[in-house]
């Protein structure tokens, strides 16, 4: 998952990884193109690899996403420094100490640049080894979850264990509701789940009588598929909750029920490529594009008639043709932000579906891209 793959990453740094770090990153930089962390733990590794030209690019796209972080400036007063450019290293260096007066880095900077500029001791002391003591802060490693719940999981083994045989010996009573239960129920479950559970009258009155919908759903038929769109949800499973829910909207279930089906869409991720759990086809989906409304699909094919603005990206993608055997249909593409494709290459695109107007037609609303044989596989 995302969040692995940047503690890795930062894990790889800390041990002096660099290229480690690198070869694990890279190859996601379209995917993480709006990450700070991602790009700052790039630039570190570029920087302690002494590959300058690239942490000057991740540092650069970094500062985009957070133009006054102080780690940020003190990168860039590096590579400046390195370059002798000092003028501009000590702009930096000024600007990392009005947001942030206390910072030790900036500090020594400054004291090395009023002890050596001007002379030819500047460039000895950066020779010397002792210039990455001006390298921006190394990016923290959060603790490991999976030991976390480990040893929770142990704990909870041993208190069982424990309470269950004072239980049994009649030292404590069985408990029944008990406020540690509840604690325990609540912080189990995702965000969202109790929001969008039903009340009594909600479950009394289903659906509406009159009007016209896409779909007619008996009472019952409304309230599984709803429970049935929250188990899912609870495992993560929002792509197949989505189309569950998606009918319910579209159908004569009561507006309380369908208010609340598309407030659970809301709490739903938007997945990376690894991590979409449900993968959906496009011949399922052209069967009803309406159920599949923002469900995210990953699939493969080529592009056409290409159009790369500063700030978006469009084209026509013929979806199944990686190959050049199959055309399973054509589906407009459009991202927005810039990225290079080679219409030449077969692509794998991750994108949210969006039906057009007259239904029987769509278009994807692009995430990211795998160029596949440069990127990805």
């Amino acid at each position: 998952m995302r969040a692995d793959l940047l503690t890795k990453s930062s894990r790889f740094l800390r041990q002096r990884k660099y290229a480690e770090a690198i070869r694990l990153l890279e190859p996601n930089v379209l995917l993480y193109r709006d990450s700070f962390k991602y790009h700052y733990i790039l630039a570190m590794a570029c920087l302690y690899s002494s590959d300058f030209g690239g942490a000057f690019t991740y540092f650069k796209r970094a500062r985009e996403i957070k133009p006054q972080d102080p780690s940020i400036l003190l990168g860039f007063a590096a590579l400046y420094m390195r370059r002798r450019e000092t003028d501009r290293a000590l702009d930096m260096y000024l600007e990392t100490l009005d947001i942030n007066p206390n910072n030790k880095t900036a500090k020594k900077a400054l004291k090395i640049i009023r002890k050596y500029s001007g002379t030819d001791y500047l460039s000895d002391w950066i020779d010397a080894g002792k210039f990455s003591s001006l390298y921006p802060p190394l990016p923290k490693v959060k603790r490991n979850p999976a030991r976390i719940i480990a040893s929770l999981a142990c704990a909870t083994v041993v208190f069982v264990v424990v309470y269950g045989a004072l239980i049994g010996l009649k030292v404590m009573p069985l408990p029944e509701n008990t406020l540690f239960k509840r604690a325990f129920k609540a912080t189990s479950e995702r965000g969202g789940w109790m929001a969008t559970s039903l009340d009594q009258e909600e479950r009394e009155r289903p659906v509406e009588t009159g009007g016209s919908y896409r779909y007619i759903l008996t009472r019952s038929q409304v309230l599984s598929m709803y429970e049935d769109a929250r188990k899912l949800f609870t495992t993560y499973n929002d792509e197949k909750a989505k189309v569950f829910l998606n009918r319910i909207i579209g159908s004569n279930a009561s507006e309380a029920i369908r208010t609340k089906a598309s407030l659970l869409i809301s709490y739903m991720d938007v997945p990376g490529f690894d991590t979409l759990k449900d993968r959906i086809s496009y011949l399922e989906v052209m069967e009803d594009p309406f159920l599949y409304r923002d469900c995210y699909v990953i699939w493969r094919g080529m592009a056409t008639n290409l159009a790369v603005e500063q700030n978006s990206t469009s084209f026509d993608f013929l979806v199944g043709y990686d190959t050049r055997t199959k055309l399973e249909g054509l589906v407009p593409a459009m991202f927005n932000f810039s990225v290079a494709v080679n219409p030449e290459r077969p692509l794998e695109i991750l994108g949210k579906v969006t039906p057009l107007q007259d239904g029987g037609a769509i278009r994807l609303e692009g995430t990211a891209i795998h160029q596949i044989g440069i990127i990805g596989k």
